[in-house]
């Protein structure tokens, strides 16, 4: 049973990186500022970073995810009941990363320990505490998530017109007299800092020229590093939970497998969910897609602060959606697609969970 349940949390895992690893770079890939390949390699990295120092940012996700508090402690306690979320989840995730459609690892979680939790002999679920303290963070935040994506857009389509061109403007010269002879003095104590276009900058006496474009490109890769840095400071506890719930072994350990599952399995299996998020449910430029990516990472890393079971995937489809539908780019039959796999992922969870522990208790009353 132990060596089973071990296996069943890496495949949590390895699932979970297949449909997440990749989700920060979607709009890197869509906008054509990557390809995928090379964006694929940096979200692992980003993954691993975030899975390594996740367990010192975000301790309080792994006692929410480990059961206690949500169903009763006699369910809790049975030997079959984290091998029966492990599973439930990991069903349901790898369900959904086979069709293309980016679930939340969250939701799925969440619904295998309701399944598990109603399996169980004798075992309930609290309802309120459900609601209150993982179904509204898991609701709200896509929803705040697209209308700080709205907001933003409209913000950036009011800024000036186009500049490719950040230019560090000498300072200028110019003459005086100074006793008989006239001596160049410099009038101006600091260079100014000049943006316009390239073609303009071009007749310009520059000491620094840089490329507008190109900065914000690099920018853009950063902000999608930085969401799947948060993913993994987000979603790892959560999944290391499965082990350390059981008491299997150690935090360190628990943490560097799950972040070694993860990686392999976005590695391997990401580009189905990745087509999806990049090129069906919306295209953007460049300053578009880097708007979406720091209104995810930031919401993420802020709910990882204070222990907020929230989504990635619904944070980052939230921001993409919002920007998306005010820029008037949106496919709304493929969002609509999307939001649907969100609404049958806990209850898919679920049952699966409660066969596998219905499975799980007629094997040790036979045995």
């Amino acid at each position: 049973m132990a060596w089973l349940l071990v296996g069943a949390a890496l495949f949590v895992a390895f699932s979970n990186g297949a449909n997440d690893n990749f989700k920060g770079f979607a709009t890197v890939w869509g906008s054509d500022t990557l390809n995928y390949r090379q964006a694929l390699l940096l979200a692992t990295a980003a993954t691993l970073t975030g899975s390594l120092v996740s367990l010192g940012l975000a301790d309080a996700l792994v006692q929410q995810f480990s059961g206690r508090g949500l169903v009763n402690q006699t369910a809790v306690d049975a030997p079959g009941f984290i091998l029966s979320v492990a599973l439930g989840a990991a069903a349901t995730i790898w369900l959904a990363t086979r069709l293309g459609l980016p679930i939340s690892t969250t939701h799925a979680l969440i619904g295998g320990l309701v399944g598990a939790g109603l399996g169980q002999s004798g075992g309930a679920v609290h309802l309120e505490r459900l609601a209150s303290n993982f179904l509204l963070p898991l609701l709200l935040s896509p929803i705040l998530a697209a209308v700080l994506g709205v907001t933003a857009y409209r913000l950036l389509r009011r800024s000036p017109a186009r500049r490719d061109c950040a230019c560090v403007v000498a300072p200028q010269m110019t003459a005086a007299v100074a006793g008989q002879a006239e001596l160049p003095v410099s009038r101006a104590a600091l260079p100014s800092l000049v943006l316009a276009p390239a073609a303009e900058c071009a007749r310009l006496d520059t000491a620094v020229r840089l490329s507008v474009p190109r900065s914000l490109d690099r920018l853009h890769v950063l902000s999608a590093m930085s969401i799947c840095f948060a993913r993994a400071v987000n979603d790892t506890p959560k999944l290391a939970a499965l082990l350390l719930a059981a008491h299997l072994l150690n935090a360190q350990v628990s943490i560097s497998l799950i972040a070694a599952a993860m990686a392999i399995g976005g590695l391997l299996f990401a580009k189905r969910v990745a087509r999806t998020m990049s090129q069906r449910v919306v295209r953007m430029d460049h300053a578009q897609g880097l708007t979406a990516n720091l209104i995810t990472a930031a919401l993420v890393l802020l709910a990882s602060k204070f222990g907020l079971p929230v989504s990635t995937t619904h944070v980052a489809v939230g921001s993409i959606a919002g920007v998306g539908a005010s820029a008037h780019t949106l496919d709304w039959q493929a969002l609509r697609t999307v939001v649907l796999s969100w609404l049958a992922t806990l209850p898919l969870a679920a049952t699966a969970a409660w066969l596998v522990a219905q499975i799980a208790q007629s094997s040790v009353l036979i045995g």
